[in-house]
């Protein structure tokens, strides 16, 4: 399967691995990011700007944004450790950008055919599995991404009648953080969870839509 796509935060680490994937596959793919195009979840005028001025349809619109370590807050271990700016900056992050993208998606998705919306969650935001504690704001903000694009596909479902919008979860992909943060996990390069995840949405159907989805196609509990 080709197309067109979009991937939110072309410039990332997994952002850039599934703009490679893509357009080694044959894809049109288009990126924004916050390096390259002034792409700042803390400007949303900006935000909604950039969107604006595309056309689409798309038939992947890919959200790779997010933060655990944001102005050098890490996850908090304590309930004491809870600060208000760093709770704010994780809902802006991993929560309200994604959101400010969300607006758009109608406008930008094909309603003739199969289209995808998903953005990369974690599975730390799922209050089911949540056994250990801790990661206060990371967790909440990931949970809240959660309700909008579960929200996102049933509003989305009543117009476009194909189209699946699902969260994702990577993994521990390799990075500066993970190496600190993912102690006793098995990691995967950005490369590798590119490619899993779009083997993942290259098996969804609408039936799957409004779920939250892990590397491995397996379902997470919210």
């Amino acid at each position: 399967m080709t197309g067109s796509a979009l991937i939110i935060g072309a410039s990332g680490g997994i952002g850039a691995a599934i703009c490679r994937h893509l357009d080694a596959a044959g894809w049109s793919v288009a990126g924004l990011s916050r390096s390259v195009d002034g792409f700042d979840y803390a400007d949303p005028d900006a935000v909604d700007r950039l969107l604006s001025t595309l056309d689409g349809p798309f038939d992947l619109i890919f959200i790779a944004t997010g933060a655990l370590e944001i102005d050098g807050h890490g996850p908090e271990k304590a309930l004491k450790q809870i600060d208000a700016a760093a709770l704010e900056a994780q809902f802006r992050t991993n929560t309200i950008g994604p959101a400010l993208v969300m607006r758009h998606a109608a406008r930008l998705l094909p309603r003739d055919r199969r289209a995808t919306v998903a953005a990369l969650s974690a599975r730390v935001g799922s209050i089911g599995d949540n056994r250990l504690g801790g990661w206060y704001g990371y967790r909440a903000a990931k949970a809240a991404l959660n309700q909008i694009m579960h929200g996102a596909a049933i509003e989305l479902a009543r117009t476009h009648k194909q189209a699946v919008c699902v969260a994702l979860h990577p993994g521990t992909v390799e990075t500066d953080l993970t190496a600190v943060h993912g102690a006793g996990h098995d990691k995967v390069t950005p490369d590798q969870a590119a490619a899993n995840l779009l083997g993942v949405l290259d098996g969804l159907t609408p039936e799957d839509t409004g779920l939250f989805f892990d590397w491995q196609g397996k379902r997470v509990v919210w």
